[in-house]
Order: structure tokens, then C-alpha cells, then sequence
């Protein structure tokens, strides 16, 4: 299937239905809880899918998450030292913020022209289709609380809300 971006505009069962996934109240759930949370972990998402669909098992927001990504309906992600996290913004080559105080994470559109948007001193003899780029720095309210950072390969402490 074609990568397409669920961003709201269509239904999450037309998405789901589109993908050639069967339709579940779980997954529906799964699907509008990262529209809500763009790069929210599966625990994240899990919480808010207990809200949505009461009595979902966990394995289930994991199964759907699985069967999103392998239908090109999610993108995983994975910052060092963060746990995965998950969004629907996958029509595209964009990169990633990460503050390393709170573990907040922004995207961040190609760094410099088209994709891969970076070019390596050697490829190698592949043929380039794209680059991920994780920047890690303090986000707005961390700077200004003027927190020391960890090291990126540590695992920050994410707040409810921020992910």
C-alpha cells in the first residue's frame, strides 16, 4: 500500500477499511488517540485508548500499532534511550526534535532540499531514499526552566501531556 497520511481529514474506520484492515472499535480507538498524540509511546496510547474503548487490553493497542506500521498507516520511531513512539505523519521525509530535559518531540521538515535530504561523503553504491535525523536539545519551557539536560542515550522522564 501506498504511504498516506491520516491526519483527521478522513475517517479512522475509512483509513482502517482503506489499509485492508478490518475495522475494530480497538482500532479506531488506536488510530484517533495518535491523531490526538502525534508521537505518543504505546503506553500513551494505550491510556487513552482505556478512555475511548474501555476493557481494550494492551495487547491489543500494541496489535494495532504492529498492523498500522506494517499497513503504512503509522510510522514508528525510536530516539535513543526513549521508548517507541508512534505517529501518523508518514507521507513525507521529515525528521525529529527531541527535548532532552522532558522528552517532548517535534517534527522538523527535510533539512535541506528533497529527500534523503542529506548526503553521506560515501554511499556506498546504495541508492539513497531517505535519512533520519534526530535533533536533541531543550525545549522552550525546559530552557527556560533552565533544567539540566541527560545525555541523549538516557531515557528522560516524559510528563503526562508532553509526548
Amino acid at each position: 500500500m501506498d504511504a498516506r497520511r491520516f491526519d483527521g481529514g478522513e475517517s479512522a474506520e475509512s483509513a482502517i477499511r482503506s489499509a485492508g484492515l478490518r475495522v475494530t472499535s480497538a482500532r479506531v480507538a488506536v488510530l484517533d488517540a495518535l491523531r490526538d498524540q502525534p508521537h505518543a509511546s504505546a503506553d500513551a496510547i494505550f491510556a487513552d485508548v482505556d478512555r475511548r474503548a474501555p476493557g481494550t487490553a494492551l495487547q491489543s493497542v500494541y496489535n494495532a500499532l504492529n498492523d498500522f506500521a506494517a499497513a503504512g498507516l503509522v510510522r514508528r520511531i525510536q530516539p535513543a534511550g526513549q521508548p517507541m513512539r508512534f505517529e501518523v505523519r508518514i507521507d513525507d521525509n521529515h525528521h525529529h526534535l527531541v527535548c532532552t530535559s522532558c522528552g517532548r518531540v517535534e517534527d522538523v521538515d527535510c533539512v535541506v532540499g528533497e529527500a534523503p535530504c542529506l548526503h553521506p561523503s560515501q554511499d556506498h553504491g546504495f541508492a539513497l531514499t531517505h535519512a533520519e535525523v534526530t535533533f536533541w536539545g531543550r525545549c522552550p519551557s525546559c530552557a527556560a526552566a533552565a533544567i539540566d539536560p541527560p545525555s541523549p542515550t538516557q531515557n528522560p522522564t516524559v510528563t503526562e501531556g508532553r509526548s
